[in-house]
């Protein structure tokens, strides 16, 4: 298994483990797509509640959804159905999708080429990781988006 080299080289991203790497992280970010975001009929789940609680703090949220052809709108903007058909610059792609499944989303992420890429608590893929890393792409891996938000107080540049 490829493991991602911490420390930005030769225009590589890097894999964001300490405290300070994610606290400036989520101080030079402005806009989050959210993959595989729930709708509000599915408000309990953090699919929702976290990207809900990061749009609260301040920053600009992308609804990407996997599922639910029918949603239009989440969360008050209006729906995207892949990274890539964004059309403007995305600082991160927060990522919620079973380890199994992230597979199917390297390419449309390696397309869009944000910033960073957060995969949310529970999900870690070193392979998956290795790839956006050696795209450039920054990556937090197994860390709550909202938890981290938190616990910096964090809120997006001005």
């Amino acid at each position: 298994m490829l493991r991602p080299m911490t420390g930005r080289q030769d225009g590589k991203g890097r894999l964001l483990e300490r405290e300070d790497e994610v606290k400036d992280l989520l101080a030079r970010t402005r806009t989050i797509a959210v993959l595989g975001i729930k709708t509000e009929a599915q408000a309990d789940q953090p699919a929702f509640y976290v990207p809900e609680a990061a749009q609260r703090a301040g920053y600009a949220i992308v609804p990407v959804p996997v599922y639910y052809p029918e949603a239009t709108t989440i969360l008050g903007e209006p729906v995207v159905r892949s990274v890539a058909a964004i059309g403007r610059p995305v600082d991160l792609v927060d990522v919620f999708r079973r380890p199994r499944d992230l597979a199917g989303h390297l390419e449309d992420l390696l397309a869009a080429q944000p910033k960073a890429v957060w995969l949310q608590s529970g999900i870690r893929d070193d392979d998956f990781a290795a790839r956006l890393v050696e795209a450039g792409i920054d990556v937090v891996q197994d860390r709550c988006l909202m938890v981290d938000i938190r616990r910096f107080g964090a809120r997006p540049p001005a």
